[in-house]
């Protein structure tokens, strides 16, 4: 046997990523430790690479690369030009084990400027139920996004929340949220959820 260095084996990878066989090229890239398999990883999402590959190699950007794989997600959320690979970073960020994961998400809920990259960042929000602060960003986005679509898909975030803290805040909506359209979305989960302090 002959062994191979890590950057021989990661420059090979990366030539491997232009052909049928990207998306198991950008999976062995992410599983190497060190600096190469980063700036091959960092390559793989520059806006001239094709969307397939930004979208596979922020996805593991996000599982395999803690806060360098952070600083890059929050860089492409900030600059890729196209929605879908943005929306595949919103995953990518919920996904991620680094804290500064879930700063990007929530500050994505908040403040991102693409009212579909918000909704994403609020239904990944919600699958990290035991974050308090990530309850407190989706109903503020109910009540104060801008966008009613995204305020409807902060609802439907609200309703992936365990039910002992999610029906809560939907009742809530349903009395108090003063948009009717808000109010019936909420309605609609609610009937959907049986819970009995709903059916009351």
């Amino acid at each position: 046997l002959i062994a191979v260095r890590a950057a021989e084996s990661v420059n090979w990878l990366k030539a491997q990523v232009a052909g049928s066989h990207a998306d198991s090229a950008i999976l062995a890239v992410s599983l190497h430790a060190g600096p190469a398999a980063d700036r091959a990883l960092d390559d793989f999402v520059v806006p001239s690479q094709p969307e397939r590959v930004r979208e596979k190699a922020a996805f593991w950007l996000g599982n395999s690369r803690g806060a360098h794989g952070v600083d890059v997600l929050k860089r492409m959320l900030a600059s890729d030009p196209s929605q879908k690979v943005r929306e595949q970073v919103i995953f990518a960020l919920s996904q991620s084990k680094d804290p500064a994961g879930m700063a990007a998400l929530i500050d994505a809920a908040k403040n991102d400027k693409n009212g579909q990259v918000r909704s994403r960042a609020l239904f990944w929000l919600a699958q990290k139920a035991a974050n308090k602060q990530a309850q407190d960003v989706i109903s503020n986005a109910v009540l104060n996004d801008p966008d009613r679509g995204v305020k409807e898909q902060a609802v439907f975030a609200l309703k992936q929340l365990p039910e002992d803290q999610g029906v809560p805040l939907l009742i809530n909506v349903a009395k108090n949220n003063p948009d009717l359209a808000v109010r019936k979305k909420a309605m609609f989960w609610l009937g959907q959820s049986n819970d009995p302090r709903a059916l009351d």
